[in-house]
């Protein structure tokens, strides 16, 4: 027993520590989506569908929700129904298989709503452009607002870009600032 007291003080903690994010990456979030996402300031309601994703980003999506980032706190809840949805996040570059369930998806899920492509899978079909099974990005299938690069993008950068499509002055906003002493 010892012995792998004495191996773990030696090595010590391995596990937890991200790479830096690589830069240039930035999140993009069209103008129109700023206008569209007026209505949902106070709380929003978000969707995830699959495409096709080796599953990195819905683990970090998962994540959202637990207790370190905590979602809910900033009025972002994820629905089971694309019909309870005020926002589609796609991940995965768009499989054969799941074009015509993805356009479904979109149809049902009522207006004004915004399409989120989350990891680069989504953006540009990632690590698996040129596939047989892929039939491209998401936005060559339906309109995409807001693009978030990374392969997977950590939880943090996903809540970044939610708040920043959410951009305005609500409570948690003005408490959050209050809290932290900005002016």
């Amino acid at each position: 027993m010892f012995e792998i007291l004495k191996k773990s003080f030696k090595t010590g903690i391995v596990t937890g520590q991200y790479p830096p994010a690589p830069a240039g990456q930035k999140i993009s979030v069209a103008p129109t989506a700023q206008k569209k996402a007026e209505l949902f300031r106070k709380s929003l309601t978000i969707r995830e569908v699959d495409t096709g994703s080796c599953n990195a980003c819905e683990m970090e999506m998962n994540a959202l929700a637990n207790s370190v980032y905590d979602i809910e706190r900033l009025g972002i809840h994820i629905a089971a129904s694309p019909r309870h949805a005020d926002a589609l996040v796609v991940t995965g570059p768009v499989t054969v298989n799941m074009e015509g369930p993805l356009k479904d998806v979109y149809k049902t899920t009522p207006n004004p709503k915004l399409v989120i492509a989350l990891g680069d899978c989504a953006i540009n079909c990632g690590i698996f452009k040129g596939s047989y099974a892929v039939t491209g990005p998401v936005d060559q299938h339906i309109p995409v607002d807001v693009r978030i690069p990374g392969c997977p993008p950590r939880p943090a950068e996903i809540i970044e870009a939610l708040t920043e499509l959410r951009k305005g002055e609500t409570t948690f906003t003005r408490w959050f600032r209050k809290l932290s002493g900005e002016p």
